[in-house]
């Protein structure tokens, strides 16, 4: 993707909002956009029946009123159950977030998506597949970007929606992880915000891709990151970064 082409804002707010409100629920991009942030970072994956929603774990205890793995609810049970009282009283009963609700929502704001694609176990390549179809299906104009850990979840995407940009997420900068991005096409590399600089800016940069990182809260480190030149940056902090 040439440099004049990248459409995202610098500022990408985490799961929404950060920690102020349930992540990755419609509440938490409510109050996300309200502090003025136009991009978003959530996390979708699969139910059983093939539904893509919105959830960081594997399973759902830490974020909702059940147990046991997310993947095996058709989406009629998931979207009965309370996404936000695990965070506060204030939140309680507010649902599961879907795909496709997040997309109306996005829509009628005019706001930036980075979806990260978290399969549930085994599901990767089929999570990409289906995703990137109900990206085309849902999405008008401005396209999300996706990203993801799983190199599989990143080719399923490219099968069904090759115009939709990928980023290639990092934890750890192992041997051939440039080599990886460029493999599976993608338009940018995500890492850990400890792991950027600006050699690692320079080497992204060199093979035409963008450099991000996550997950910075640190007004020191943000500093360093933007004289580094990264282009974008996930947080938390919504409530302390200006957009802007």
């Amino acid at each position: 993707m040439p440099a004049t082409d990248w459409p995202y804002p610098f500022w990408i707010a985490h799961r929404g909002a950060g920690k102020l409100a349930p992540e990755n629920t419609l509440a938490a991009f409510r109050l996300g956009a309200s502090y003025g942030f136009r991009a978003f970072e959530c996390d979708v994956k699969l139910s059983r029946d093939l539904v893509p929603f919105l959830l960081h774990d594997a399973t759902l205890n830490r974020t909702t009123s059940a147990k046991g793995a997310a993947g095996l609810l058709d989406w009629a049970q998931l979207a009965r159950l309370d996404a936000g009282a695990w965070h506060s009283a204030a939140f309680a009963s507010e649902p599961l977030a879907s795909l496709e609700a997040v997309a109306q929502f996005c829509l009628e704001q005019g706001l930036a998506l980075n979806l990260e694609l978290k399969p549930s176990p085994d599901q990767g390549l089929l999570t990409g597949q289906v995703v990137g179809r109900e990206v085309l299906r849902l999405w008008r104009g401005k396209l999300p970007l996706f990203s993801s850990f799983d190199p599989e979840a990143l080719r399923g995407a490219a099968e069904t929606a090759p115009l939709v940009p990928r980023a290639l997420l990092l934890g750890a900068l192992k041997p051939g992880w440039l080599l990886l991005a460029q493999d599976l096409a993608c338009a940018a590399v995500v890492t850990d915000y400890r792991l950027m600089d600006k050699t690692v800016v320079a080497l992204i940069h060199k093979v035409g891709l963008r450099a991000l990182v996550y997950t910075v809260n640190d007004e020191t480190a943000a500093t360093r990151l933007i004289a580094d030149g990264v282009d974008g940056i996930i947080t938390d902090a919504v409530d302390r970064f200006a957009p802007a």
